[in-house]
């Protein structure tokens, strides 16, 4: 067998390994959201980065918007797990949102999300809720493996185009 069927086989292999873990995470974000709704409403902040470090927020609310419980989950790989955000326990989702003391003792990533899910809250509040706000859908040639995977590709064939390129030109 060639170096490209290895190639294919550890990218089909990396390409599972990827998928598996997902799964994984994604069931440990449905066991957390499981366990919050029974609180009552969860208010959802996202931040999602292809590059960086991704942060999901859950709040469980209740009717005025005081949050029961806040857990977050921020981190590159797939094996980040939910964590209790305790500063923002017994307070208002409005207060915090702002409250510029408040959003300056957390990272930047926290404040993307807490400002998403008072967006969130509000627009629930309006009626104004949009499909974006809705939509689960998630690109899975977005993924950070498989672009890593594509740009690797690119750069092979841009590689040996070059190196047919020169053995053209030589006499």
């Amino acid at each position: 067998m060639g170096p490209l069927v290895y190639l294919g086989l550890m990218l089909v292999a990396a390409f599972l390994l990827q998928g598996l873990f997902g799964f994984i995470q994604i069931k440990n974000f449905s066991e957390n959201y499981r366990i919050m709704r029974q609180q009552g409403r969860v208010l959802i902040g996202k931040n999602p980065k292809r590059f960086q470090s991704g942060t999901l927020l859950l709040l469980a609310i209740d009717q005025d918007g005081n949050i029961e419980e806040a857990r977050i989950m921020k981190g590159v790989t797939v094996f980040v797990k939910f964590k209790p955000l305790p500063i923002m326990i017994g307070r208002n989702i409005a207060d915090i949102a702002t409250d510029y003391g408040t959003m300056m003792t957390v990272d930047r990533l926290t404040r993307g999300c807490v400002l998403n899910a008072y967006r969130n809250f509000i627009n629930f509040r309006t009626n104004q809720l949009a499909y974006e706000d809705l939509d689960t859908n998630t690109n899975i040639f977005a993924m950070p493996l498989l672009t890593q995977m594509k740009s690797g590709w690119y750069w092979i064939t841009s590689k040996l185009q070059e190196r047919t390129d020169m053995r053209r030109r030589e006499p």
